[in-house]
């Protein structure tokens, strides 16, 4: 992300707000936040909400957090794995972008949803998110061509960062691929059906070993950061 800066300390230019979705205890958010003149954040947990606040950060409601947009910059980092409705909310993300907006979205992949709180009683989404593909290339492309673009999001540039995700009893962390995107809305376009990515689950569509292994576990991570 390149930004201006001017004759003093404070940058300048196009980027003026950026809310943090599931920005948990706020320690991501504010390795940005000097860059941008308000900032919002939003969590599901109390604790977290109180550590956004304690942060200065200005919390919003989960349910209705884009009411306070358009912002500048959407982070949804390690969200959408865990969200009932992931397209949804990527209707949603997109629609509250600044006109050149950013919206930054990172994801574990090998694609393994887990959703803590849901309409489902199994832990699955309500929404399924089509990443398909073999190794990690394949559900990149997957990601690209069949959840980003369908939605008429085009992706700028991605990169791979280590993921160490909380173990079980068998082993203490789990070192995980996760991968950025940095995406901008273009006009609606779409080539593709509705029916062909949301609310259908395909036959042998279950969860990773790994994500099996975490049954009834949050899933903490410690993200390494890059310069986007």
């Amino acid at each position: 992300m390149v930004v201006e800066t001017g004759n003093g300390n404070k940058p300048k230019g196009p980027w003026h707000s950026l809310i943090d979705l599931g920005a948990g205890d706020g320690a991501t958010t504010a390795h940005v936040a000097h860059l941008f003149e308000k900032v919002y954040a939003t969590d599901i947990s109390a604790p977290m909400r109180w550590a956004l606040a304690k942060r200065k950060f200005t919390v919003l409601d989960v349910e209705k957090w884009y009411e306070s947009g358009p912002f500048n910059v959407i982070l949804c980092l390690n969200l959408l794995d865990r969200c009932d409705r992931p397209n949804t909310l990527l209707r949603r993300l997109k629609s509250s972008l600044a006109s050149g907006g950013r919206l930054v979205v990172a994801l574990v992949l090998p694609f393994s949803p887990y959703v803590e709180v849901g309409e489902r009683d199994d832990h699955k989404p309500s929404e399924y998110l089509p990443v398909k593909g073999n190794g990690l290339e394949g559900q990149i492309a997957s990601l690209v061509d069949r959840v980003f673009t369908p939605l008429s999001l085009r992706c700028l540039v991605w990169s791979k960062l280590p993921y160490l995700c909380e173990g079980d009893l068998g082993q203490a962390y789990y070192f995980l691929d996760d991968v950025v995107f940095v995406l901008e809305a273009q006009p609606d376009s779409s080539q593709y059906s509705a029916s062909e990515w949301t609310n259908t689950e395909p036959s042998g569509y279950k969860r990773s070993d790994v994500v099996e292994q975490q049954t009834g576990h949050e899933r903490k991570c410690y993200t390494g950061k890059s310069h986007l």
